[in-house]
């Protein structure tokens, strides 16, 4: 490697971060651009710029690819987002002095097993090589990469003699693979098409090899104790523990143990390769099937016993997602007996939710294992905009100051393409320290939009997004706190009794003064009128996030003066009623126009993965269920837990259901306790889903306008109860209709 800034040799990594400027900059502008090797330590570029030529040296791919970034940003006000429009509009490269950068920690994770269900599971190589060029603009050097698992547990299953459809059969449908890989079920919405296997394990080997090219190091899925039953003849447990699916876990002392971790290892590196790092989450959700405190420090020695025998080098990557949700059993001592029982050198802590609920305060820095700051925010990939943009820089600045610093920063949501604001500001904490979130957003808004528009009323927007529904600040952003009436589950419970908690519930999701949202909203409408061929990039996005943010909490209030007109009247038929199913309507009709706010184009994608009509129906039937009833139709703890305002879903199947809940209130209202209107409403809820699970969505909306147009149409008709909704709600606002009200 070179060790000086002045040697010119051609790095390895300048053919990715090459092949990434032409597919950002267009080929032209990109042969202008020259890459350099750069002789530090730590993880570095510099940029400079004249005569029309940009050079960039760095000290890996990664930085190559920052530098370009920062250089686009800094001196052509332009950005890479996962919704921008490339190839960016760049005729020419303006001069820059020679600027330098260098990251503040050593990595940059990214992902969860979740994302490759709620997100990625329907993804093609497009899909992947954008994703991938935005991890390389934006710092990420540790990508989570399970794409084509299966294909590594499908070889070793088969060498300990289970046949190729006792394989398919324990690793289920597509949709659901990455739940398999953590242990949490198996055999659930399949079986496995033998194409998806093929087909995924040669994507899987793309993805790497591009990964790498970048000299990204990706974490591959390692075991976790989780097997079929067939060959479960010594599990420790039938294990019940998560979400009422059943699976079977080895005893850590079995040799079969070890094997299998062995097996899969080895499996996996004939596959793929191997940088040495594994992702496995034996408890993820789950307590360990035995109390005894020293029962997961042996699962930790089987399972290292077992990489180490495929992979020497081998070091274990595990989320400190249980030490958050089942406090009560990851005592500090518990927590504490399980990592001393692991060597500091292989393992990594991934601090998952760290921006809410950060464990490394709690849990004294993880025993001294390198650990890794991340924030999580998106559960399901709901499409809420909501977060605590100010407490990010914060968080990590206590983070990097603490005795035991993280290793690296990450963004660990479960879905991404939602609330971009929030995930870019986290990304841009790898290489700047922001010490005021405004000056930042309004940088960020220029640079989103490449400076088309009307630059201050784009800003004047997004500050009011940020006093909004940006600006929540110690809220618990988490679905069952935070999950607005639209695609909630119905109940007549609200209606004997629950009207002081829905009333709690409606005041809970707005900690801001609505009129302040309406006016934001009413800026980015106006400046899609303006410029309709921005609705196309970014700004559509962001037209659609600020019009779910405000309608969502129209549709909570006026649920809750539905029920309580019904209450006070005694009858399920008014005004109320009918404006509260009605924002179902216009709500679609806005969504429709943005294809990644539609049903259909999530079902499109799983489709194209099907190789005849047996495929088709798995992948249509993932695709329908985990959004909407995630397990069976019966209704369980997952129910809704997606919470996507999608066109076909807010429009049909969501709408269906409350329709069917109004149909019933009479009679709710009539029966003293309602226990057997209730039972007959989930009843008919489960046939709907039941529906839907076999026909899909209805038909999109006719006669649509442009996105500026059913923007404008859905702003006309709602934000006039901006007043309204900052009424504190009450049994006094509720006994006769508000002005204004649809």
């Amino acid at each position: 490697m070179p060790t000086g800034d002045g040697e010119r040799e051609t790095p390895e990594w300048t053919v990715a971060v090459r092949g990434l400027a032409e597919r950002v900059l267009g080929s032209q502008a990109a042969d202008a651009v020259h890459f350099a090797p750069l002789g530090r330590e730590l993880r570095s570029y510099a940029y400079e710029a004249a005569g029309g030529v940009l050079t960039v040296s760095a000290t890996d791919g990664v930085s190559a690819s920052v530098g370009l970034h920062h250089y686009l940003r800094d001196r052509c006000r332009l950005t890479v987002g996962w919704d921008t429009e490339l190839p960016l509009p760049v005729t020419s490269l303006p001069d820059s002095p020679r600027r330098c950068g260098e990251a503040r920690v050593q990595d940059g994770y990214y992902l969860n097993f979740c994302t490759f269900s709620y997100t990625m599971p329907y993804w093609d190589w497009p899909d992947w090589e954008r994703e991938i060029d935005w991890m390389a603009l934006h710092g990420i050097t540790m990508p989570l990469a399970v794409t084509g698992h299966e294909a590594a547990l499908y070889a070793a299953y088969s060498r300990t003699g289970l046949d190729d459809r006792a394989i398919r059969d324990f690793l289920g449908g597509p949709g659901y693979l990455p739940f398999q890989y953590m242990g949490c079920l198996d055999g659930f919405a399949g079986p496995l098409p033998a194409s998806w296997i093929t087909r995924h394990r040669d994507l899987g080997a793309r993805i790497l090899d591009r990964e790498r090219a970048f000299g990204m190091t990706p974490v591959l899925p390692a075991f976790t104790g989780h097997v079929p039953r067939a060959i479960a003849a010594s599990a420790r447990a039938h294990r019940r523990g998560w979400q009422g699916f059943d699976t079977w876990v080895l005893d850590p002392a079995d040799p079969l143990y070890t094997r299998l971790c062995t097996e899969a290892a080895c499996a996996q590196a004939e596959l793929y390769g191997t940088d040495h790092r594994y992702a496995a989450d034996p408890f993820i959700e789950m307590t360990p099937v035995d109390a005894d405190p020293a029962f997961p420090g042996a699962v930790a020695d089987a399972t290292l016993a077992g990489l180490r025998a495929a992979d020497p080098d081998a070091v274990w990557i595990m989320q400190a997602w249980p030490f958050s949700y089942q406090r009560d059993f990851w005592t500090r001592d518990r927590v504490a007996a399980f990592l001393d029982a692991i060597p500091d050198d292989r393992m990594v802590v991934a601090d998952l939710w760290a921006e809410y609920d950060p464990q490394w305060e709690r849990l004294d820095g993880f025993s001294g294992k390198p650990w890794l700051w991340c924030a999580l925010l998106s559960f399901g990939g709901r499409t809420d905009p909501v977060a605590d943009l100010r407490g990010v820089p914060a968080a990590v600045d206590a983070a990097l100051a603490a005795p035991h610093p993280p290793a690296g920063l990450g963004l660990a949501m479960e879905a991404t393409r939602n609330n971009p604001v929030f995930f870019e500001l986290t990304a841009d904490q790898l290489w700047h320290r922001t010490s005021d979130v405004g000056p930042w957003l309004d940088d960020f808004v220029d640079r989103r939009y490449g400076g088309r528009g009307d630059t201050g009323t784009l800003r004047t927007a997004w500050r009011g997004l940020l006093d909004t529904v940006y600006d929540a600040r110690g809220l618990r952003i988490f679905p069952e706190q935070y999950n607005g009436i639209l695609t909630a589950r119905p109940s007549y419970a609200p209606v004997h009794g629950g009207l002081p908690e829905l009333r709690a519930d409606v005041a809970r999701t707005l900690w801001y003064e609505p009129a302040a949202l309406a006016a934001a909203w009413e800026r980015l409408v106006e400046a899609a009128e303006r410029d309709p061929g921005l609705t196309a990039g970014p700004l559509g996005h962001d037209l659609v996030e600020t019009g779910i943010a405000f309608v969502a909490r129209v549709a909570d209030r006026y649920h809750l003066d539905a029920v309580a007109e019904s209450v006070h009247r005694g009858a399920g038929s008014g005004p109320h009623l009918d404006r509260f199913l009605r924002v179902f309507d216009d709500l679609d009709r806005m969504l429709a126009c943005r294809p990644e706010y539609t049903f259909r184009h999530w079902e499109s994608k799983a489709l194209a993965w099907a190789a005849g009509p047996a495929d088709a129906d798995v992948l249509r039937d993932n695709a329908r269920r985990i959004v909407t009833v995630w397990g069976a139709a019966a209704g369980g703890t997952l129910d809704d837990y997606a919470g996507r305002h999608w066109s076909g879903l807010v429009g049909g199947y969501y709408r269906d259901r409350w329709a069917l809940w109004a149909r019933g209130l009479d009679r709710a209202l009539a029966e003293p306790g309602g226990a057997a209107a209730e039972r007959e409403l989930q009843d008919e809820l489960r046939y709907r889903a039941e529906q839907f699970l076999r026909e899909g969505p209805a038909p999109p909306p006719a006669d649509l306008g442009d996105l500026a147009a059913e923007s404008r149409r859905l702003f006309t008709a709602y934000a006039n109860q901006a007043d309204a909704l900052a009424q504190p709600p009450t049994d006094d606002n509720h006994a006769h209709d508000r002005r204004g009200a649809r």
